[in-house]
């Protein structure tokens, strides 16, 4: 799959609207789209992350918040794959930049969601396989 440009997409990243749409999809998009969204959303909020990674995060958040891409979110199984895959691909890009405690304030959040079978899913989450 190309990446769609999802730079576009930074207008439409607000805070309110990614938790009203990070809740609204959780079960169904899987805890492993949950874990990296909330991983991004927590590194945007790091002090530790440079500007231009953030304009990134920014970007693949809105594109997630956006009802309008590559593929509508509202088509059963296959809607959020290409949200998943914009996510993967910018968490991969400032990683390295990832504090621990993000990781952790992420996990957090997801054991509100998801039961441990759920979670097993995260595993390694740039495994290509689970997604």
């Amino acid at each position: 799959m190309e990446l769609p440009d999802f730079m576009s997409y930074s207008n439409k990243f607000t805070n309110s609207d990614f938790v009203e749409k990070i809740s609204k999809v959780a079960k169904r998009a899987g805890a492993k789209l949950v874990y990296v969204a909330l991983i991004l959303y927590y590194t945007l909020q790091s002090d530790k992350v440079s500007a231009k990674d953030k304009a990134m995060i920014i970007g693949a958040l809105g594109y997630l918040i956006s009802p309008v891409d590559i593929m509508p979110d509202a088509i059963p199984i296959v809607g959020l794959s290409d949200d998943l895959t914009v996510l993967l691909f910018v968490l991969k890009k400032v990683w390295l930049d990832v504090p621990e405690d993000v990781k952790e304030k992420a996990k957090n959040k997801l054991n509100q969601w998801f039961d441990d079978e759920e979670k097993k899913e995260i595993g390694n989450i740039f495994d290509e396989k689970q997604a």
